[in-house]
């Protein structure tokens, strides 16, 4: 497979943060193969300084580093910086897993992991982070249609009637479009904090969202099930108004 066009301008700058040789060095290969330009750090303090001197792109984190959790590297550099970050983890438990997002991790991949599945969620923050980060305003695939401002979907030409819940999910995925967000988020944010449990009501409401949208839960075109995780939006073509 040939890798991707380049973007305009300047390659990427990614940082990866590892404390293995073997995988840094089979990162750094890999990325500078598919045109990145990378920069290389082996503890949490040292991928600190490089991000604040050099301010990559995008960040490839290891939760296991020898100096401190990858955890709290994460949460001190959210105090001053919104850089796309993925982290690299051998844990598996969900509740990590949704820390993590929580804590800022824009998304996660569970070592061994393969290399094309990586560098699709590298170019999708990439993409999110064209142009400074604006604003999502809304989406246009050719079939599917949403615009923000003005609260209006359209399929295939046709308008949508969705409820105000369901609009407000819409939103929210593709407000962070390409990001995983927690089931606690999507609870918090659509239902209020006194509801980060129920969700019975979340599973509801987006199975209502895919019928509407003629989306399968089995092969997606639009919004991803992490389980126990929470909804990533995975349509392309979004627009600015």
């Amino acid at each position: 497979m040939s890798p991707p066009e380049p973007p305009l301008g300047p390659p990427p700058v990614v940082l990866v943060v590892d404390d293995e040789p073997q995988i840094r060095r089979f990162l750094d290969i890999g990325l500078r193969a598919q045109g990145y330009r990378t920069t290389l750090a082996e503890t949490g303090a040292e991928g600190l300084a490089i991000a604040s001197a050099r301010r990559p792109d995008l960040i490839i984190l290891d939760l296991g580093l020898p100096d401190r959790d990858g955890l709290e590297v994460l949460r001190e550099l959210r105090d001053w910086s919104s850089v796309p970050v993925i982290v690299l983890t051998v844990r598996a438990d969900e509740a990590q897993k949704v820390a993590l997002l929580d804590a800022g991790a824009n998304d996660y991949v569970t070592k061994p992991f393969g290399v094309q599945e990586l560098m699709a969620r590298i170019r999708a923050l990439l993409r999110q982070r064209v142009s400074g980060g604006e604003v999502q305003k809304g989406f246009d695939d050719g079939q599917l249609r949403v615009d923000l401002v003005r609260r209006e979907v359209h399929l295939t030409g046709e308008p949508m009637s969705l409820s105000r819940k369901e609009f407000a999910l819409l939103a929210l995925l593709l407000r962070h479009a390409g990001r995983v967000v927690t089931q606690p988020q999507l609870l918090r944010e659509l239902w209020g904090p006194s509801h980060e449990e129920d969700t019975h009501y979340l599973r509801i409401l987006v199975g209502k969202l895919r019928h509407k949208l003629r989306d399968d839960a089995a092969a997606p075109r639009y919004i991803v099930t992490e389980p126990g995780v929470g909804l990533r939006f995975i349509g392309k073509n979004r627009f600015e108004q």
